[in-house]
């Protein structure tokens, strides 16, 4: 998982259960270079402040003995990409800038067999997008494609190109979120994550669209209508 923030830390202790008592034995890593603080916690479940990458592998490797918790205290980057993300991952991508996502979207490109669910909302509607690759072939679309412009050629940065005043809270204040639209964000990737693991690829959309409002989620696959 790359990015602990509110929605990562929904997604992490859904997850770390449902991974603890399946019969195979599992390896998550955290990576996340930015610190828990005290006015974080209204979206975001912590024990103690520090690195959120270490905070929350210490503190799920108590609950859930069964996996095996890592963690990279750092931010992705051009130049870390690679140690984040490697051949056979499935990636939780949990960031809140499109700079980011276009690190993680070109590079995934590059390998022959990974998994990216990436996902993000406003204040009450949002999407995933779900990008495979098996065989050095996309079965879904890379998440900077041409249907998102805005990942495609971003106009933000990274956290580590970002002045330090621009963090996660700052950018809540300009489009804020609630817990209720992080947590639909998180039961549709791991409703993707599932269909992953069971080996349903066959119906996987490229990405689900949904509105917490009207209660509605639409998933669409947009293949067959995109020329290489």
């Amino acid at each position: 998982m790359i990015g602990i923030g509110g929605g990562g830390c929904l997604l992490l202790e859904v997850l770390a259960r449902f991974l603890n008592f399946r019969k195979e034995r599992y390896e998550v890593t955290l990576i996340d270079g930015d610190s828990f603080e005290k006015k974080n916690q209204e979206r975001q479940s912590f024990l103690s402040l520090g690195n959120k990458a270490k905070v929350k592998a210490e503190e799920l490797a108590k609950k859930f003995g069964e996996v095996h918790f890592k963690h990279k205290p750092i931010y992705m980057s051009e130049e870390t990409v690679d140690y984040c993300i490697k051949e056979g991952d499935i990636v939780f991508l949990c960031v809140d800038n499109h700079a980011s996502r276009k690190i993680a979207s070109d590079h995934c490109e590059t390998l022959s067999d990974v998994t990216l669910i990436s996902g993000g909302n406003e204040h009450t509607d949002g999407n995933i997008q779900i990008h495979i690759r098996r065989k050095g072939k996309d079965i879904t679309l890379p998440i900077a494609n041409s249907y998102h412009p805005e990942i495609q050629d971003p106009q933000d940065l990274t956290p580590e190109d970002a002045p330090p005043e621009t963090d996660c809270q700052t950018a809540a204040k300009s489009s804020p979120q609630i817990i209720i639209t992080n947590n639909t964000v998180v039961a549709l990737e791991l409703n993707a994550f599932y269909a992953i693991l069971e080996k349903n690829l066959d119906k996987m959309p490229d990405e689900v669209y949904f509105d917490i409002i009207t209660n509605c989620a639409r998933p669409v696959n947009r293949r067959k209508f995109t020329k290489k």
